[in-house]
């Protein structure tokens, strides 16, 4: 379950934001995470009160924008939308795409007081 060691690194960068102002606290964390990035959505639900536990995070409000994953053919230039990375073009069933979005993952906002 590598989405522990996620939330600690989110849970570091908004430590490292935090202690560069004079804050103390996070009010809202807003995260953009795309549906390739390879998140079990759940399983971060499960692990984030224990990740944000004694830390700045812990009663933040956070908000998930999930961004749908895209791809545009390498044959034919069709931009489609990817629910697998191994989908293929629905045009011409070309499998060579360039991913354009959804393997995102960042920290978009933090709220702090």
């Amino acid at each position: 379950m590598h989405e522990l060691s996620i939330a600690l690194g989110i849970v570091k960068i908004a430590e490292d934001e935090i202690a560069k102002t004079n804050a103390t606290k996070v009010d809202i964390i807003e995260l953009e995470i795309g549906t390739l990035a390879g998140i079990e959505f759940d399983s971060l639900d499960f692990v984030w009160p224990s990740a944000v536990k004694d830390t700045s995070l812990e009663f933040a409000q956070r908000k998930i924008k999930k961004i749908k994953a895209k791809g545009k053919c390498l044959d034919c230039n069709t931009v489609f939308s990817i629910i697998n990375i191994y989908d293929s073009c629905p045009k011409c069933q070309s499998f060579l795409k360039g991913i354009l979005q959804g393997k995102e993952l960042r920290v978009k906002a933090l709220e702090v007081s």
